[in-house]
């Protein structure tokens, strides 16, 4: 199988060959083809994911170019994980909502309308080209955030396509390495929306191990997700480290007013990753490359390429239809679940219906991406308020109108139908 990733001169892309080359033994992959229009970028990183190739004595070959088309041709899967604007467009997003009083992030709030905006035109753009080039059912996996908004438009579109995240996977081996367990062994009742999840049972062989977790780990826990240990009490789980935009809004909006941006630290950490990657004795993923983000993204994306081709029937937590998985939402939302992964696509396991506190925010969220999917895909700025209107950390209308007022000038060189807004 070819594999195409388009945004290959990332500074993920190497934690992605790595994985490749460690496990993709449940897929036959015969090349992986780097696509960027960024050709610096690309010769740099393709050298290196070569070397890392060599490294592990992988027979994969592996080729970079510019060209989408070429880079399409005959692919069995296409992987997603471009970031239209780049850093520069992340520093914005994560910058001029503060002055609104509103959290500034890349994937929640006004800075993910944002993104979004930017982002699914060109993702469907390439979709098309993937449908007319790719071999027959090739299956398109989005890692590009935001994930929920970026996989619905791409279903609706009529796309096969399954959307991706290191959220869930990263939690399985954490609370592995802290039960004293393999991974393979813990399952993760998982449930809600990309960047808005909780876990509410770590299943090792069948026993709920979650009580013991929140007993004994609690205070760890909650460092970690950035939240009081009270509030994983009080839900009786795991919430997402992005849900500290939500239950910690104001306290969050301080804090970024007098720290240096997420897209700082990233770009930083980007350069000196990029002048590593140069080093031609550099075969191995250096240890820098952890605090980039996307930890663990290599195994969930070789485990979903080889469940989807081998149809291995195992559960993975993707987003997928909801399909009537969450009763309380539309069947056309886009959740993130557990589900069976076979040749078919993904099928979700129905959870144990979450409670009110859970079903309310999930459903309030769900709402505004359907708006931001319809913002994203026809334009207009009555579109960009609605969404923000309907989005929980905006809902005011004064804020919302100010909010789109600002996003669509600060994104006006991306947005082909500002100029008439």
């Amino acid at each position: 199988m070819k594999i195409a990733v388009v945004g290959g001169g990332s500074t993920y892309t190497p934690e992605l060959i790595d994985g490749v080359a460690r496990l993709a033994g449940g897929v036959t992959i015969s090349e992986v083809v780097l696509i960027d229009p960024d050709a610096g970028r690309l010769s740099v990183v393709g050298p290196f994911c070569q070397r890392i190739l060599r490294h592990h004595g992988s027979p994969v070959t592996l080729r970079w170019t510019g060209s989408l088309d070429d880079g399409l041709d005959g692919a069995g899967a296409v992987l997603l994980q471009l970031r239209v604007g780049g850093q520069a467009a992340r520093q914005r997003d994560e910058t001029w909502p503060l002055e609104c009083g509103c959290v500034g992030q890349e994937t929640t709030g006004a800075g993910g309308l944002a993104k979004a905006l930017r982002t699914v035109p060109v993702v469907l753009g390439i979709a098309e080209r993937a449908r007319a080039r790719a071999a027959a059912g090739a299956w398109i996996i989005d890692f590009t955030n935001p994930v929920v908004i970026v996989t619905r438009a791409l279903l609706d579109a009529g796309h096969r396509a399954v959307g991706l995240c290191n959220v869930a996977i990263g939690f399985q081996r954490i609370f592995a390495g802290w039960l004293g367990v393999g991974p393979e062994r813990v399952r993760l009742g998982h449930v809600g929306l990309n960047h808005l999840s909780w876990e509410r049972s770590v299943l090792v062989d069948g026993a709920d191990r979650l009580p013991e977790l929140l007993a004994e780990r609690a205070e760890e826990i909650a460092a970690l997700v950035g939240l009081p240990a009270g509030v994983l009490r009080q839900t009786g789980s795991v919430p997402s480290y992005y849900l500290r935009y939500y239950y910690a809004h104001d306290e969050e909006v301080k804090r970024q007013r007098s720290s240096p941006t997420r897209a700082e630290a990233v770009a930083a950490i980007e350069r000196d990753l990029l002048a590593m990657y140069a080093d031609p004795a550099l075969d191995t993923k250096p240890e820098l490359l952890g605090r980039r983000g996307g930890a663990f993204y290599s195994e969930a994306a070789v485990d979903l390429l080889a469940s989807l081709t081998a149809d291995s029937r195992d559960v993975q937590v993707v987003n997928v239809r909801n399909g009537g998985t969450l009763p309380f939402l539309p069947d056309g939302a886009v959740i993130e679940a557990p589900a069976v992964i076979g040749a078919g696509g993904p099928v979700p396991v129905p959870p144990e219906p979450p409670g009110p506190l859970l079903r309310g925010l999930i459903s309030h969220v769900s709402g505004y991406e359907e708006l931001a999917v319809a913002a994203a895909v026809r334009g207009g700025r009555d579109r960009v308020v609605e969404a923000l209107l309907a989005h929980p950390l905006v809902g005011q209308w004064d804020l919302a109108c100010a909010l789109a007022d600002r996003l669509i000038a600060e994104n006006a060189a991306f947005l082909p139908w500002a100029a008439g807004a």
